[in-house]
């Protein structure tokens, strides 16, 4: 894929968003910066961008109308949309003998609107496009929790896992159509969303499940988003990517 490909990366104002924008538009990518809130740091990001014809969206991607939006609009400011990274998620963690039935109802549907179906309406909506224009590519950021469970967050992991199959799912529908569909699976990583986790009394064991005695960087996911939106080989499409320092292996 040329250098002057253009990319939308949702949630791109957070850890591994940011990192994702910075990594892609060093090697010459235009970044569409998608945020929701935080303003202040999309703003912070954007100016410090590498390269040129970077793009400010916000958006809150639980609306489909407002998913149809940015789509419409990012394809047209960038004369065409080339990589979709649906990097946006946002969890809550309770232990199940502490929540009540709203509460339980309440945060699963929360976790899924944002995690798992708000990804589909940008995955249809982008995907609609890229094909109208001759392809493009679609990398999914998901989680080592879609297949080592997570007790304290079972809407996460149902979310991310649910993301894997669409993904697999979308590759196989896609790619006679041009489109390729790529998924990152990282485990924990040094982020503001797992700060609080991090730094709790099991910060250690966390760190403790990868040999390497530690968590990712935002770097090294954002490495592998670059990788997958800029180099990787279309036959590639329908990949998982674990990347989660040898936390959890599964073959």
């Amino acid at each position: 894929m040329p250098s002057s490909v253009s990319i939308l990366i949702t949630g791109a104002s957070g850890g591994i968003g940011s990192a994702a924008a910075m990594e892609c538009a060093s090697k010459g990518a235009r970044i569409g910066i998608h945020y929701h809130n935080n303003r202040e740091r999309a703003e912070a990001l954007l100016n410090k961008l590498p390269g040129e014809g970077h793009r400010l969206y916000r958006c809150d991607i639980v609306d489909p109308e407002s998913v149809s939006q940015l789509i419409d609009q990012a394809d047209q400011d960038f004369d065409g949309l080339d990589v979709l990274v649906n990097n946006a998620g946002i969890s809550e963690r309770y232990r199940f003998e502490d929540i009540d039935y709203a509460t339980w109802q309440d945060t699963w549907r929360r976790i899924v609107d944002t995690n798992l179906t708000a990804a589909s309406n940008l995955c249809f909506c982008a995907g609609k496009k890229m094909i109208a224009r001759g392809g493009g590519k679609i990398v999914n950021v998901s989680s080592r929790g879609a297949f080592r469970g997570e007790p304290q967050m079972p809407w996460y992991g149902a979310s991310k896992a649910g993301m894997n199959a669409m993904g697999q799912s979308l590759a196989q529908a896609l790619g006679p159509l041009g489109v390729f569909v790529y998924t990152v699976a990282p485990g924990f990583v040094e982020t503001e969303m797992a700060q609080k986790t991090l730094s709790s009394p099991n910060g250690d064991s966390i760190r403790n499940q990868s040999p390497m005695g530690r968590v990712a960087r935002p770097e090294e996911i954002a490495k592998t988003i670059g990788f997958l939106a800029l180099e990787a080989p279309e036959f590639m499409t329908g990949c998982i990517i674990d990347v989660n320092g040898a936390s959890y292996l599964r073959s």
